[in-house]
């Protein structure tokens, strides 16, 4: 099974404070997030990177897993591939996350395309978010791999403002940390 391992800023581009996440990030020192955010703090973008030491190919197989996208994605508790094209360069899968209790649970459908192993887009094809369009882009350097990560989002509801920021400014951080840990000890496994 395939999917883009994205949703980490599912309700992420409300309310938090830019400043405050490039100083998590410099905190952090390993990855970097950027976020633009619209003037009423509902919707925006983001973009996050980091370096991974491991072959594009493993780190691939992580984000285009259903499995794996459950166990990294705070908040993703159901992900089912609905279609796939023949040739495998598409599929539409449904997701469901579940937040917190404060936030109803969201589901939405995405098309993903696949560009394997440097890029994977996603758009939004149904469901309760009115925007979100996203990409991963591989890139090998060496023996590392540099996964640079987009997504532009409108939630199309109100989000609570520390929901917003927990995962701005950790919960972003947590999921590519915790892709590079998988994804290096998946490498070590089968050099």
């Amino acid at each position: 099974m395939r999917l883009p391992l994205l949703l980490a800023l599912q309700f992420a581009l409300g309310t938090a404070c830019a400043a405050t996440i490039a100083q998590d990030a410099a905190q952090h020192g390993d990855i970097e997030v950027r976020v633009s955010l619209d003037p009423a703090e509902q919707s925006g973008n983001a973009s996050a990177t980091v370096r991974i030491h491991a072959r594009r190919e493993v780190v691939w197989s992580l984000i285009t897993s259903c499995p794996e996208s459950v166990a990294l994605v705070p908040g993703l508790v159901t992900c089912d591939v609905l279609e796939t094209a023949p040739d495998g360069s598409w599929q539409r899968i449904r997701h469901v996350m579940n937040y917190s209790w404060f936030v109803p649970k969201v589901t939405y459908e995405i098309r993903a395309a696949y560009d394997p192993p440097t890029r994977v887009s996603i758009e939004r094809v149904s469901g309760d978010l009115r925007i979100l369009r996203g990409s991963w882009v591989l890139n090998s350097d060496g023996d590392d791999t540099v996964a640079h990560y987009t997504v532009d989002l409108a939630p199309g509801f109100w989000v609570p403002q520390w929901i917003v920021r927990s995962a701005l400014r950790h919960d972003l951080p947590k999921m590519l940390r915790a892709l590079r840990s998988r994804a290096e000890a998946a490498q070590r496994q089968n050099p």
